[in-house]
């Protein structure tokens, strides 16, 4: 007769994965639960410090200042105005620029000959500080929202491209040369394995131009605007009102938080 397997050894199986489990909870509770302890206690004692004069709220304000701030600007309605307009500039500069990235870092990986002579210029782009660049944008497509869009997408492109070939040229060559063995030619190699191969730096280069893009638009606020967060927190420097400073800052930070938690979201699907 046939032995019948012991019992026992699934349980202590399921015990085990139980524990670990629990263990991934707890885990992920206290980090969770630090994370918000260090907001509330950097919050706190930064509005105490400003109660009790310890630091001067007229250049650093205070949380509660802001939250009026931030109050005031919703009860006139310039906050949503003022939002949407940069939120749509950076959003516009984010897709073209990680758009035309991509399809260059293609285009270069197809054709060797034009990556070798471009790449060192590519590099150059990249070091250059794109706000030099300021004037010229003016001159090229006038002051307002296009010079804005196009300082978000100089400064995301050239991070696009240079990842996203990156990421291309580091595929296994052995399984290029697998499927040249096979009689792919190069459109089934980039489609089959190429791509496909460099989808994990895709998101990563999104995580990256969700802060590029709204730098790009935030620079561009600053050299040319008449709305915008940019635009009020350079005003509110130019009348010495700290307040409107950290509440725009403070309404920048969530809207950033909120689009680069829409790509993590996006990140975890495609893992999945």
């Amino acid at each position: 007769m046939k032995k019948q397997p012991k019992k026992h050894k699934q349980t202590d199986f399921s015990k085990a994965h139980q524990t670990y489990i629990k263990k991934l909870k707890k885990d992920k509770f206290v980090v969770i639960f630090f994370r918000i302890f260090v907001l509330i206690a950097f919050l706190g004692l930064w509005e105490l410090f400003t109660h009790f004069s310890i630091i001067d709220p007229f250049f650093v304000s205070s949380p509660s200042r802001i939250i009026n701030q931030i109050i005031t600007l919703a009860k006139n309605g310039s906050i949503f105005t003022h939002s949407l307009i940069t939120l749509g500039e950076t959003l516009a500069g984010f897709a073209i620029a990680t758009v035309l990235g991509y399809l260059i870092a293609v285009l270069l990986w197809c054709n060797e000959k034009a990556r070798k002579i471009f790449e060192p210029y590519i590099v150059v782009l990249n070091s250059l500080p794109k706000i030099a660049l300021g004037p010229v944008i003016i001159l090229w497509v006038g002051a307002g929202t296009s010079a804005i869009i196009l300082m978000c997408v100089l400064i995301c492109i050239i991070i696009t491209t240079m990842s996203m070939l990156s990421a291309f040229l580091s595929v296994d060559e052995s399984k290029i040369l697998l499927l040249k063995s096979m009689n792919a030619n190069k459109w089934q190699i980039l489609t089959k394995l190429v791509l496909p191969s460099a989808m994990c730096e895709f998101v990563s280069v999104l995580k990256i131009n969700v802060g590029m893009s709204w730098v790009g638009s935030i620079m561009g606020e600053y050299l040319t605007s008449k709305a915008g967060l940019g635009y009020l927190i350079v005003y509110g420097g130019q009348i010495f009102k700290i307040d409107l400073v950290m509440a725009s800052t403070t309404i920048l930070c969530i809207l950033a938080f909120l689009m680069y938690y829409l790509v993590s979201l996006i990140e975890r699907k495609y893992r999945k």
